[in-house]
């Protein structure tokens, strides 16, 4: 059968063409005046994802 791809994760994820994973960072969502801005600011950048948890991410979006 054709492999579907999970549609919960593929709405927060990012797959570039090369292969990476690319996800947001979390604790973004609220209590922001804490944190420097600094922190904020690298915060809004997407991160990559390495090692085994990439690897399953793929196979569920049905890339391997």
């Amino acid at each position: 059968m054709k492999q579907k791809t999970r549609k919960s994760l593929a709405r927060r994820v990012k797959i570039t063409k090369t292969g990476k994973v690319l996800i947001r960072t979390q604790n973004m969502r609220h209590l922001r005046r804490k944190k420097s801005k600094s922190q904020i600011r690298r915060m809004k950048r997407l991160k990559q994802l390495k090692g085994k948890l990439r690897i399953k991410i793929l196979k569920m979006m049905g890339y391997k």
